[in-house]
């Protein structure tokens, strides 16, 4: 499945346009760490990360896995494990570099599907963490990443696979 993404909708054949947020600075071709904005390109659906004390496993192809209490994901330019999972009980936190928390309080993180947007490898600056995850009640923006409602979620990730992509325009 292919997933086109144009202004703040998400195309897909056989499915109505779906309403999505993305980062308040639109989107860009030249993505730059912190720069509130979601990247142009056509990027993989790598894995499922989702909050089992909240959610169910949700039924997808995709790789699937729990997220923890002290998982995190590294927005630390000069760390060596930038754009990448990290724990908060590990030597990241305890040295104060940056990392953003997946177990949040607030339930955008509940369903979580981590993008192939700089990741093979990592580019140190060109952004990190993009992630497809949920949206607020009001579709506020995101820090970057494209945010959707819950049933729309649940809905596209039994349909996802390893050969599924997102393409943002």
């Amino acid at each position: 499945m292919d997933i086109f993404l144009q202004d703040k909708q998400l195309i897909i054949r056989g499915f109505d346009p779906i309403a999505c947020a993305i980062g308040p600075s639109g989107v860009c071709r030249d993505k730059k760490e912190g720069d509130g904005t979601t990247p142009t390109g056509r990027f993989a659906f790598r894995r499922v990360l989702y909050r089992a004390d909240r959610e169910q496993r949700p039924f997808t192809y995709l790789p699937c896995q729990p997220i923890r209490p002290d998982d995190g994901w590294c927005d630390d330019v000069n760390h060596p494990a930038y754009n990448r999972p990290v724990q908060w009980s590990g030597a990241l936190l305890k040295a104060k570099s940056g990392a953003e928390r997946m177990w949040r309080d607030d339930h955008l993180y509940d369903l979580c599907v981590i993008l192939g947007h700089n990741d093979h490898p990592p580019v140190p600056g060109s952004g990190s963490a993009v992630f497809f995850h949920l949206a607020k009640n009001d579709y506020s923006p995101t820090q970057g990443c494209v945010a959707i409602a819950r049933h729309h979620m649940l809905e596209l990730l039994a349909n996802l696979d390893a050969r599924s992509h997102i393409e943002i325009q």
